[in-house]
């Protein structure tokens, strides 16, 4: 019965969503709840690695970069006369993120605990510094995605509206919370939870720790850099300090751990309060020129994460249990 429950609700929430953009049609509503969708399916991706498989990784900005200039110096180059789809180059991020990942992944996680996130802090500062200096990739100057192109699916250009935009982003939630739960389910969804419980013991019982941890973050930095990408057809401009900075790692992170870590739901929850709690900080405070916004939305979260450590997903589970 509540399975049954779950997905009435699950399908209630999509036919919600789905219909949002028929009734807000202003630009901003549409804007904000992109937003969301984007930063959900981050913390998602975020959430394969470190929710199920303990491994706490500051440095996804990394793999975010990654798809974003992946997709722009692809579509830049314009080889053979042939302008190449954003959507090859999603799939090119993707693939470079996961070849990054497991460069990245292969010397770090010898590493444990606190040691593991400062040095993934370390990676992500490192790239980020190299771009900032490469000029073939624009520098600190950054690129402009593209020059205009007829709105259309195969362009993922829409400057008419941006519902197309709003529907795309809900796709990739969607996708990215489907291979979320299918992991949970399968074999390696349980040997990623092992390891995140005791990795000796794990280890001691036949599994394949190393291994499963290079899967887990393969997974979650291909998903990442589809998000990038995304971001990137999106605004339209990258440079390192959108796409490559610690603070967008640390909100992933963050967006994961308001929500509830280790649960299919939480990134979307975390994002559905944190993007428009900045929104309103933002707009209501931001305009005094002291960072009153940015202290208000702080304090905000300090005090959601001393009420439940566990997350927004843990007051829920709590409240049905009564």
């Amino acid at each position: 019965m509540p399975t049954a429950l779950g997905r009435a609700a699950a399908l209630a929430l999509l036919g919600a969503l789905l219909a949002f953009p028929l009734v807000f049609t202003l630009p901003y509503p549409r804007d904000v709840m992109i937003r969301i969708f984007l930063y959900a399916m981050l913390a998602t991706a975020w959430n394969v690695l470190a929710g199920y498989c303990g491994q706490i990784s500051l440095g996804h900005a990394v793999f975010f970069g990654t798809g974003a200039y992946a997709s722009t110096l692809l579509a830049k180059q314009d080889w053979l006369g042939v302008w190449a789809s954003p959507w090859l180059g999603m799939l090119l991020g993707a693939a470079l993120a996961v070849l990054l990942s497991q460069v990245i992944g292969y010397p770090v996680f010898r590493l444990r605990g606190h040691y593991f996130a400062i040095a993934t802090i370390a990676v992500g500062e490192i790239v980020q510094t190299l771009v900032i200096n490469w000029d073939g990739v624009g520098g600190a100057r950054g690129l402009f995605v593209a020059i205009k192109r007829p709105d259309s699916l195969i362009n993922l250009q829409f400057h008419e509206s941006k519902q197309t935009y709003y529907y795309i982003a809900l796709a990739l939630l969607v996708l990215a919370l489907a291979i979320n739960q299918w992991i949970v389910r399968s074999r390696a969804g349980f040997y990623f939870r092992a390891i995140r419980e005791d990795q000796d013991a794990a280890a001691a019982l036949g599994v394949p720790v190393a291994r499963y941890k290079l899967r887990a973050m393969a997974v979650s930095a291909g998903l990442t850099a589809v998000g990038g990408t995304f971001y990137a057809q999106y605004v339209f401009f990258i440079d390192p300090e959108s796409v490559l900075p610690l603070s967008l790692s640390i909100l992933i992170c963050l967006v994961a751990v308001l929500g509830g870590v280790g649960t299919l739901w939480g990134p979307l929850i975390g994002a559905a309060v944190l993007v428009p709690l900045s929104e309103v900080t933002r707009i209501q405070l931001g305009g005094t020129g002291k960072a009153l916004d940015l202290v208000v939305y702080g304090l905000l979260i300090m005090i959601i994460s001393v009420i439940q450590p566990g997350g927004i997903m843990a007051l829920f589970q709590r409240g049905l249990r009564r």
